[in-house]
């Protein structure tokens, strides 16, 4: 059989860069291509949180940065997991990405979760800055052949 099947790592790394909008609409197109480009390479991350926290990274950098310039996502599959940035203009680091809050988020609040999830969901995540602002990313690896879903 030629390729990887749906329970096989991808042989070699794939990346796409896409600039996006600096709107609300840029979530859910971030969210559809990365779940593309997952099933496209029959990736073996989980792409339910691959998604998820895509979106809380393009939520964060139309919400938290001024102007209206594009943002970026960037995705790197990889045979051991696959890496997710979201490139914007505004070279402040995010908030409490790479520390653990001061407060628990206030349940009753629409927002303050984001980071949090990226936190607790990704094996690794953070920032580091680019010649036009920043990058925020996150790592996850690729799921067990036993763990998956059939």
């Amino acid at each position: 059989m030629n390729g990887p099947t749906l329970h096989e790592r991808p042989a070699a790394s794939a990346s796409w860069r896409i600039a996006l909008p600096h709107t609300a609409a840029a979530v859910p197109v971030a969210r559809a291509l990365v779940r593309t480009a997952l099933a496209e390479v029959e990736h073996a991350a989980d792409s339910d949180t691959v998604e998820l926290l895509t979106a809380e990274l393009v939520a964060n950098a139309v919400e938290h940065t001024a102007g209206d310039g594009p943002i970026e996502l960037v995705v790197e599959l990889l045979p051991t997991g696959c890496q997710v940035e979201v490139h914007d203009a505004d070279p402040a680091p995010p908030g409490n990405l790479t520390r653990p809050a001061e407060a628990e988020p206030d349940p009753w609040q629409e927002h303050g979760r984001g980071l949090l999830l990226i936190r607790a969901l990704s094996s690794s995540c953070g920032h580091r800055p680019t010649e036009s602002g920043k990058a925020v990313w996150f790592r996850l690896p690729v799921v067990p052949r036993q763990w998956r879903r059939t």
